[in-house]
């Protein structure tokens, strides 16, 4: 069969990949092929004799075939892996890693680039921060350095790929390695039906009697709030924090320190104190000083609220248990939820029967529509990767195509825990022609799988999960601009979270959840009463879920903020890392940094206090569609061409101001979570 990845061009709808042709067999000569041809166009483009210009040196197009290769095989490699597939990886990472530092460690193209960027003035807005962005690029990655101070990044940058990559690989496996095989009924004590059904499933999949819960968000997580067994839950407990810690293979210590410690070496070879100094330069934080500021803004407004919310669980676990009883880490989410209940009687069980996904999936889109006019329609002639994936067109509200959008929701062995957003081809404006290249967009969660009883059924955090994505989603759909290098999610890395956790406040909205929260045996409606509990619920643990976010953020500028060679015990500096923001106890055997991917190997080092930052935005943003109405199509229509549309061609404070009018604040989240300000 011939490589699908060789010729220019798909020939399918939209020019999507032809995931039904390509063969693992297909990637290593497409990757191999791919790198050869950039390196001909890069060639050729250093040897022109005419003077560089925009024009001739920075719109061209060098490296398409390897970007459509290297985007399928990644994505695959974390949604629909295989042990072949993981091999080739860490073959060809490397390779991969050489083949960018020989194109950023050119100086014939950097000098060529150099000599446009310095008359930049004479391009226009959009042009310029195109020509920022590259020009500052190279110098990022070390072209204005010695020879010797280039060879060096170049092997940092190779080791810290194939480090990245095995830290991750290491974290699957292990994750998966763990089973907890259940043959007696007195063992599902306290488990809800959906937990019972899901659990004997994954046993009936393992070819097994009994009940078999994983180390996966939908076993994990229902079984460590609900079982009643407490010596299993320190059981299911103490593998989740051993992950990656035991005396094998899959042991990621090592693996921690020297990739904190090859991120150190390069900021210093690039002339930076250290490794969080070099990121922040190029974030809307701007520095360490910011960062630092905000999260003991956080904690001074929300670490009382944890340790009250803390007191209260132990209060509650003693009155149950006796006064002799230790609140162990294992417990807090189990009497956590029965505070809640007696509180609120509220509980995500309740609600699961409400929230099947088609039904969920049909609201989330609605929304879409209601919002910003667009449609979405299922498209069975777009070939996908896996036949749980659902493709469907992206139609505006005059009918012009958008996008492809690619959902694939349910957990499998070869696919990584979590959810995430990616994209297999970004938009830009064709220059030569004028063609709008549309984005594929792919959005992936682990939600639980329909069984045999029922369909797939959600709770409240998985709808939310849900509206996270899709709303990264739309940041890439709505992409409006000229450059592909500045479309859809490729801004500053602490506003990339914006338009996904604006997306989230939509979840207990009582309007939003009545076009799709209904029963899926009798077709009620979720009862007004439910959702009134949902809505005075909302805060429950605001503070302590603070605090952990904040926690892992202390955790990653601890690691790279670092000056010196990390020599320390990995779990000892864990501890006196985030012990500012600890308001729960934690095993001396356990450790968070050896499973943490989003700093390790998954794009957030120096960068997880993100999501804190971009809440903050949230809430200031969302304050806008309750002060104009939270469906106003109008304000709508302004988030979208001020913010969702416009990717990184303007700053993204500017961006943010034009919708707003200003700069966001603090104030906006403690209103919504109920907290006054302690300033």
């Amino acid at each position: 069969m011939q490589n699908p990845f060789f010729g220019k061009k798909y020939n399918t709808p939209y020019e999507t990949p032809p995931f039904d042709k390509i063969l693992f067999e297909h990637y290593e000569p497409a990757m191999m092929e791919g790198m050869r041809l950039e390196k001909e166009a890069i060639e050729a483009l250093c040897t022109n004799p005419e003077e560089p210009t925009f024009e001739n040196t920075i719109l061209p197009k060098t490296g398409e075939m390897l970007e459509n290769v290297t985007s399928v095989f990644f994505n695959l490699l974390s949604a629909c892996n295989s042990p072949e597939m993981e091999e080739l990886s860490q073959k060809m990472s490397p390779l991969l890693s050489e083949h960018s530092n020989s194109i950023m460690m050119n100086e014939k193209l950097f000098l060529r680039i150099k000599h446009v960027w310095e008359k930049r003035h004479e391009l226009d807005t959009e042009q310029q921060i195109l020509m920022d962005k590259i020009y500052d690029g190279f110098l990022r990655t070390g072209a204005n350095l010695p020879k010797d101070k280039k060879e060096e990044l170049a092997q940092l940058r190779t080791q810290l790929s194939q480090l990245s990559l095995q830290f991750s690989q290491n974290e699957l496996h292990d994750t998966n390695a763990w089973t907890m095989h259940l043959t007696d009924e007195g063992d599902l004590l306290g488990l809800p039906e959906s937990a019972i059904v899901a659990a004997r499933q994954e046993a009936e999949n393992r070819g097994l009697e009994g009940w078999i819960i994983t180390l996966q968000a939908p076993s994990y997580g229902p079984f460590m709030q609900y079982s009643q067994r407490r010596d299993l839950r320190e059981k299911v407990y103490r593998a989740m924090n051993s992950i990656c810690t035991h005396d094998n293979e899959n042991n990621n210590f090592e693996n921690v320190r020297s990739i904190v410690n090859l991120r150190q070496q390069l900021a210093q070879v690039m002339g930076y104190k250290n490794y969080a100094d070099f990121v922040l330069e190029r974030r809307m934080a701007q520095d360490t000083e910011h960062v630092t500021d905000l999260m003991e803004k956080l904690l001074k407004s929300y670490r009382p609220v944890a340790l009250k919310e803390v007191e209260e669980i132990e209060q509650l676990a003693k009155e149950k248990e006796g006064e002799d009883f230790t609140l162990q880490p294992w417990d807090f989410s189990h009497y956590g939820y029965l505070l809640k209940m007696q509180r609120y009687n509220i509980d995500s069980e309740m609600l699961r029967p409400y929230l099947q996904l088609e039904k969920v999936k049909e609201g989330v889109f609605s929304l879409a529509t209601r919002l910003y006019g667009i449609t979405f329609h299922q498209a069975d002639d777009i070939p996908v990767y896996h036949p749980d994936v659902v493709a469907y067109r992206v139609l505006d509200a005059d009918g012009t195509f958008l996008a492809v959008l690619l959902a694939d929701f349910h957990p499998r062995a070869n696919k990584h825990a979590g959810a995430w957003m990616t994209t297999y081809r970004e938009q830009w404006i064709e220059d030569s022609t004028g063609e709008n290249v549309r984005p594929i967009v792919s959005i992936v969660m682990n939600f639980t799988k329909p069984t045999k009883e029922r369909p797939a059924l959600l709770t409240l955090g998985e709808v939310e999960t849900f509206l996270h994505e899709f709303g990264h989603a739309l940041h890439a759909i709505f992409s409006q601009v000229r450059y592909e290098a500045l479309s859809c999610t490729n801004v500053y890395w602490d506003f990339v979270e914006l338009p996904s956790q604006f997306m989230e406040n939509y979840a207990i909205e009582p309007e939003f959840l009545a076009t799709f929260a209904r029963h899926y045996e009798t077709d009620e409606p979720m009862p007004e009463e439910l959702i009134t509990r949902i809505r005075e619920s909302r805060n429950f643990q605001c503070g302590y879920a603070c605090c952990r976010q904040v926690s892992f953020c202390l955790l990653d500028m601890a690691y790279y903020t670092l000056t010196t060679p990390l020599e320390a015990d990995i779990p000892t500096f864990e501890r006196e890392a985030w012990a500012p923001a600890i308001v729960l106890k934690s095993l001396d055997d356990s450790c968070m940094s050896v499973r943490f991917g989003h700093i390790m190997s998954g794009g957030y080092s120096a960068g997880y206090y993100s999501y804190k930052w971009a809440e903050v935005l949230d809430a200031d943003a969302f304050s806008v569609f309750q002060k104009e109405g939270i469906f106003n199509s109008d304000t709508a229509q302004r988030f979208r061409r001020e913010v969702l549309s416009r990717g990184c061609s303007e700053h993204p404070m500017t961006l943010y101001k034009n919708f707003r009018g200003d700069e966001p604040t603090i104030e906006a989240l403690l209103r919504r979570n109920g907290i006054t300000s302690n300033d």
